[in-house]
């Protein structure tokens, strides 16, 4: 039994995939699906004509946008090993969602456009990456377009990540006259059209102890192949040394270059990222103890909640990423918030819009459990007499603020239903004005504002009135120090959903000003 168990948690890989907007992050995520048998037809992310989407992206103003705002989880087996996907929003108004999906993951695949190298939200999100100690793995993409040389894409992402950077392969060509895909590490060419460059339409060229392509062959004919050779060997003599050690610890990144539209090198990278990623790590308890994902006993904390993921049934669904043991539906476990015991019998796993019942998982496994209210964003749950609270997942401070009312005054079961439900899924925040009740919601980013409209409107007919109070500085005071005649004009006084009291200040002259006049009063913020 135990030995099984080891079994199945070393088979598990979990990645959290990471871009900025528009880096294909989701083709890509949709050509791995599709080498594990997922799905069976990857069609283009936008392709609104042809009503094809990413598998990933489930909710409709997704489809519409052609972006991710939400984190899907997907899962699949591939050479003996079993996948969990964490596609992430790449929007940086979604970053909180993000940051708390990093938590959940054991490494991280960054997607970066060969044309725009290194974005604003990607350096954000690699700092997160960092920050955890957690291997990055990157792929540079859209090789079937021109973009930035690739010895300029490797130097900007070590001088402005400052990471250390190992490039599995290097392009032979780019764009039009892209050619192949040098393999440095398993030593052969990956040849992009076999059919035309390749010799009898093999897929791969060995090299030989020259580090040449062995025989004849069509590639060997070009120029590019002679710069890509050149390229190859000053990297391999005078660039950083490849590392397991460096990998595993986050401070080396094995870089692969490809193309995810034409699906380009991505089963390359698949299979060497299955040999080098971690398997399942060990969890931090708040009281600093860790917990091995090989402990027989289960555990896992919450790390998402998502209302009307099917809309029809009007669901909600709490992700949670197993730490340790086994899942078995229909076991016993422990809410730590609450000391509740419940029955996990409803569960299930995904494969983006499709799911199916799960009736096993192990550490390292992402599953969904249907919830009625009873979770909350960083519960613990765990197995009798294991007892462990993991670490609270990171809360981001708002930074734009609305009053939200409902335009229908007969429909406000609905609207307080709706708000409630969505503000349990973190993406937002709620307050309440001190003395009138009345409702204020917070977000990192303006893009939040419209999904929460578009969600009310669609998924709980309510039609919201949102008026903007413009970029607030948000910080609690403990409620014995508060004195209701504290607030003014340039500081208003608010009840978070814990009904813990805190100030919307105006500016930074606002907070100081209040500093000064309460010195013995301290301002916290969340993060």
């Amino acid at each position: 039994m135990e030995e099984t168990l080891n079994k199945e948690v070393a088979s598990r890989k979990t990645f959290a995939i990471i871009s900025h907007p528009d880096a294909g992050k989701t083709t890509i995520t949709e050509q791995l699906l599709l080498f594990g048998g997922a799905i069976r037809q990857a069609g283009t992310v936008k392709g609104k004509k042809t009503g094809k989407f990413a598998k990933s992206d489930w909710m409709e103003i997704e489809k519409q946008r052609g972006i991710s705002v939400t984190s899907s989880v997907m899962q699949f087996d591939y050479n003996g090993k079993r996948i969990n996907i964490l596609d992430t929003p790449g929007h940086e108004d979604f970053s909180e969602d993000t940051y708390r999906t990093l938590m959940a993951v054991d490494s991280a695949v960054m997607v970066i456009d060969s044309a725009k190298g290194i974005e604003p939200q990607t350096k954000k999100l690699f700092k997160v990456c960092r920050m955890r100690g957690i291997p990055i793995f990157t792929f540079i993409n859209k090789l079937d377009r021109d973009g930035k040389e690739p010895l300029e894409l490797i130097s900007e992402l070590e001088e402005v990540l400052e990471i250390d950077a190992y490039p599995m392969n290097w392009p032979i060509g780019m764009g039009k006259g892209l050619l192949g895909l040098y393999d440095i590490y398993h030593q052969r060419v990956e040849v992009h059209r076999p059919e035309v460059n390749g010799k009898d339409g093999e897929r791969y060229a060995p090299l030989n102890e020259e580090g040449e392509i062995e025989g004849d062959h069509p590639i060997k004919h070009s120029t590019l192949y002679d710069r890509a050779l050149e390229d190859a060997l000053l990297l391999t003599e005078a660039g950083n040394e490849f590392s397991r050690e460096a990998i595993a610890d986050g401070e080396l990144t094995p870089v692969f270059f490809g193309s995810a539209l034409t699906n380009f090198g991505v089963q390359t990278f698949l299979e060497t990222y299955l040999e080098f990623a971690p398997g399942p790590s060990e969890h931090v308890t708040k009281e600093e103890e860790t917990v091995s994902p090989y402990e027989e006993k289960f555990s896992g904390f919450v790390f998402k909640i998502q209302a009307n993921m099917n809309p029809a049934h009007r669901d909600r669904i709490a992700f949670v990423r197993i730490c340790s043991g086994r899942f078995d539906r229909g076991m016993d476990v422990t809410l730590a918030r609450t000391d509740k015991k419940m029955k996990l019998s409803n569960s299930t796993q995904f494969m983006a819009e499709s799911r199916e019942t799960v009736q096993h998982a192990v550490a390292g496994d992402i599953i969904g459990l249907y919830d009625t209210g009873n979770f909350q964003i960083g519960d613990t749950i765990y197995e009798d007499r294991l007892n462990v609270h993991f670490e609270d997942l990171p809360q981001f401070t708002p930074e734009i603020f609305m009053k939200v009312n409902a335009k229908n005054v007969m429909k406000q079961k609905s609207f307080h239903k709706g708000v409630q439900q969505l503000v349990q899924e973190g993406a937002i925040q709620l307050y309440k004005t001190y003395h009138t009740g009345d409702y204020i919601i917070g977000a990192v980013g303006q893009l939040q504002f419209e999904v929460f409209q578009y969600r009310m409107k669609n998924e709980y007919n309510s039609e919201v009135v949102m008026t903007p109070m413009g970029n607030k500085i948000a910080r609690w005071i403990a409620p014995e120090d508060l004195d209701e005649n504290m607030s003014s004009s340039r500081n208003l006084l608010v009840l978070d959903r814990f009904d813990q009291p805190l100030f919307l200040f105006e500016n930074e002259f606002a907070t100081r000003w209040f500093q000064d006049k309460y010195p013995d009063v301290a301002l916290q913020t969340l993060l």
